[in-house]
């Protein structure tokens, strides 16, 4: 009686050179492991550490990393993305080689081959960028060699994913500089130096550019950071008149030539795209497409800052990892006390609450006594952290007239994407 093969040798993208550089596709469990960090903690003799010292060694915490469950399902929805348009792209396809050509296209979409699309969505420092970026590391290579490719002569540079922000402008000519910039970073390659040395710049033509040499080497995922910055907010005079009860004001666009590119990106050019940005932009930029759902077909991830104490992942993960990571000699006890003040303190963003511990010892590294108090707490939320709390009383209070002050933290209405995954979760 012949048996089954076991499940793990089972490769269902067997034979496609551009995904055997990934590496493996990876269990939840085993992507727990492999995004974890974890800073060196005190020594047991940290008393006799001299106090001078101790501030360098507390820094390390800021490496701190513990992913959630929702960066494990982002991490699969770039893998998901990735890997599933390679394999529409296999090289071993001569409707391929007509796609990547770089000839400027009165194109064709090739049957059945889908745009790839998602949005990650959160207030600053939430941990979204770092979560993306984490988990775009966990590929083997950025770059991958190849010696010899399909109808290469001198092989092929493969590009896995690409990362860049959007610069603040949002105008065509910086975004594709910035992509350019991007591009030679990860590559070495000087295939831009001319365009980038001109004086004069045509933001269109410098965004097909790039988008061809982008496609020639397979590049597998674009990754825009800060998508809000291709937005602009309503002028201060218009602010200034809003009233207290009136929604906010939808943020406009500045250059719409950079929102059609992307679009044709994934849609024509079939190039993976993953946006992330505050809520103001997410909602800005899902408006005015939200009738080309292709933006988030690979998924929408939301990362959420803690919203009370009491929250168990807060409470007994969060917190109880943070606990040891003091560089005193009398450490200070999880309490309910503590999590509520400097829950109250941060807002529950995670950013800040590992600023908020940093800042309460290095209050503590003053004093003779060598320990950590509820009151170092206050002190250096009041103090180190003084600028950042009118935004986080406003985040604590959830009062949406409070919240519209700050226009990163204003919630915004995603039911669209909610129902959009509804719908295909039931399909």
């Amino acid at each position: 009686m012949q048996t089954e093969s076991p499940l793990h040798t089972y490769d269902p993208y067997a034979g496609n050179a551009l995904i055997k550089g990934l590496g493996p596709i990876r269990t939840r469990s085993e992507l727990g492991k492999l995004l974890i960090e974890l800073p060196p903690k005190p020594p047991p003799d940290i008393a006799s550490v001299p106090r001078h010292l101790r501030p360098h060694m507390l820094l390390r915490l800021r490496d701190l990393h513990l992913p959630s469950a929702e960066e494990l399902r982002l991490h699969e929805s770039i893998d998901l993305m990735i890997r599933q348009n390679y394999r529409y792209m296999d090289p071993a396809a001569s409707k391929t080689w007509s796609l990547i050509s770089g000839e400027p296209v009165q194109q064709w979409k090739r049957p059945g081959s889908p745009a790839f699309g998602a949005a990650v969505e959160g207030i600053s420092g939430a941990g979204k960028s770092e979560a993306i970026l984490r988990c775009l590391s966990t590929y083997p290579q950025q770059v991958i060699q190849h010696k010899s490719f399909l109808k290469m002569a001198n092989g092929l540079q493969q590009v896995t994913w690409l990362s860049i922000d959007v610069p603040p402008s949002g105008r065509a000519t910086d975004l594709a500089a910035a992509l350019m910039t991007a591009w030679k970073k990860a590559t070495g390659s000087t295939r831009f130096d001319r365009t980038l040395a001109g004086v004069w710049r045509n933001g269109p033509q410098m965004l097909e550019e790039w988008r061809q040499v982008a496609s020639s080497h397979f590049l597998g995922l674009l990754h825009l950071d800060e998508i809000q910055n291709f937005f602009k907010l309503p002028t201060v005079d218009r602010r200034r008149k809003r009233k207290s009860g009136d929604d906010p004001e939808e943020l406009s666009i500045v250059e719409d030539q950079c929102i059609r590119w992307i679009l044709t990106l994934m849609n024509t050019w079939q190039i993976p795209l993953l946006v992330s940005g505050t809520p103001d932009g997410i909602s800005a930029l899902t408006k005015r497409l939200s009738n080309a759902e292709r933006i988030v077909t690979s998924g929408y991830h939301a990362f959420t800052h803690f919203t009370a104490a009491s929250n168990p992942v807060f409470r007994r993960l969060f917190l109880a990892q943070l606990s040891d990571y003091q560089f005193v000699a009398k450490p200070i006890a999880i309490t309910d006390e503590l999590a509520q003040l400097v829950w109250e303190k941060t807002g529950g963003v995670q950013r800040l609450i590992i600023a908020l511990w940093i800042a309460a010892q290095r209050v503590a590294f003053e004093r003779k006594t060598d320990d950590l108090r509820l009151d170092d707490f206050r002190d250096a939320a009041d103090s180190y952290l003084a600028l950042v709390q009118p935004a986080v009383r406003a985040l604590c209070s959830n009062d949406p007239t409070r919240l519209r002050r700050y226009e990163d933290l204003s919630p915004r209405d995603n039911s669209f994407w909610m129902r959009f995954w509804g719908d295909v979760s039931h399909c």
